[in-house]
């Protein structure tokens, strides 16, 4: 018994030890060189930065938190984020990616899988040379990448907003020191 909690606190540790290492606590430095990549995912980069922080901190209330009736909560909201990232990433990276079931994931599992997913649209992106290859395909149909930016990353920017302005109604405003315009965090 003393053993198995032994495994269980070890576990666990790393566990909270990996929640520290999600990324975009700081967007990372500028590409070197203006190009379509490069610009397309530090827009990205700004989008998991943004997120990064609408996310920190939320608790249960603020998860449950929903304006009306007709509005989404906030769980709900950053699933829908969550779907916004897969297609992205599905498109940049060629891969045929599946939504996850509506609920199937804890917040946790939630938030470190679409930071990840725009991190690695992010890395894609920048190392592409040719991003008008990358398609988003909706059943039948293809669109170029100019509907990425006008749809899902647009879609992904504004919908976070949305959870920030849910965790202000819910109490819980942004951490203080977060500059939205450098990408830095006071410490």
């Amino acid at each position: 018994m003393k053993r198995l909690f032994s495994v269980l606190v070890f576990f666990l540790g790393l566990t909270i030890k990996a929640q520290g290492k999600l990324p975009y606590f700081e967007i990372p430095a500028p590409p070197r060189e203006y190009t379509a990549g490069a610009v397309a995912g530090r827009m990205v980069d700004g989008l998991g930065f943004r997120y990064y922080w609408a996310t920190e901190g939320l608790k249960q209330e603020d998860l449950e938190y929903q304006p009306s009736k007709e509005a989404r909560n906030t769980r709900s909201t950053l699933e829908h984020i969550l779907n916004l990232s897969i297609v992205t990433l599905s498109s940049v990276s060629k891969e045929k990616m599946d939504i996850p079931k509506k609920g199937s994931l804890s917040f946790h599992k939630l938030r470190e899988k679409t930071l990840e997913n725009f991190k690695k649209t992010s890395e894609i992106l920048k190392e592409s040379k040719k991003i008008s290859s990358m398609v988003m395909k909706r059943g039948d149909k293809e669109y170029p990448f100019w509907n990425q930016l006008n749809g899902p990353i647009a879609d992904a920017i504004w919908h976070v907003g949305q959870v920030v302005t849910f965790r202000r109604s819910s109490g819980n405003p942004l951490p203080k020191g977060v500059n939205l315009l450098t990408g830095k965090v006071k410490r």
